[in-house]
C-alpha cells in the first residue's frame, strides 16, 4: 500500500483504496499496513461500543481527508486485535498512536482532540523533513 497518491490499490483484490478516510484493518496487516508504511501513521485503537471512540471517529475521518497522502489513517478494532493492543500495551480505549518508520512517535488516550492535533502537526513536520 502506498500512500503518496491517494489512489492505491489493495494487492489482494485489487480495488481502490479510499485514503481520504480510515482504513480499518485486521490486527494480521498491522505490520505491513503501519510499521511498513512509507508515511506518517495515525492509529486508532477503538471498539465499536465505547462512546469516546464514537467521538473521536470523526476526527479521525477529518485528519484523513485533510491529509491525505501525507498521513495514513488506520481504525484497528482493539476487541479483534487483542495481541496488537497488547503488544502496544493499549490499556484503554479510545488511544491513536502516531508511528513513523515502524516506530511510535507520540500516543493520546481517551478523548484528547488538541493532543492528536498536535500528533497531526507532528506527523507534518516529519512529512516535512524527509522531502
Amino acid at each position: 500500500m502506498n500512500a503518496s497518491d491517494g489512489n492505491s490499490e489493495c494487492e489482494d483484490c485489487g480495488k481502490p483504496i479510499l485514503m481520504d478516510r480510515p482504513i480499518k484493518i485486521a490486527a494480521t496487516d498491522f505490520d505491513s499496513s503501519v510499521l511498513g508504511s512509507g508515511v506518517p501513521v495515525l492509529v486508532d485503537f477503538y471498539t465499536d461500543w465505547c462512546g469516546p471512540c464514537k467521538m473521536v471517529a470523526p476526527i479521525m475521518d477529518d485528519i484523513a481527508n485533510a491529509h491525505t497522502g501525507e498521513i495514513l489513517v488506520i481504525k484497528i478494532d482493539a476487541d479483534r486485535g487483542p495481541d496488537v493492543v497488547e503488544r502496544f500495551n493499549v490499556r484503554g480505549v479510545p488511544t491513536v498512536i502516531l508511528f513513523d518508520g515502524g516506530k511510535e512517535i507520540a500516543r493520546s488516550v481517551g478523548l484528547e482532540p488538541e493532543k492528536i492535533e498536535g500528533m497531526v502537526k507532528q506527523a507534518l513536520g516529519m512529512v516535512s523533513n524527509n522531502e
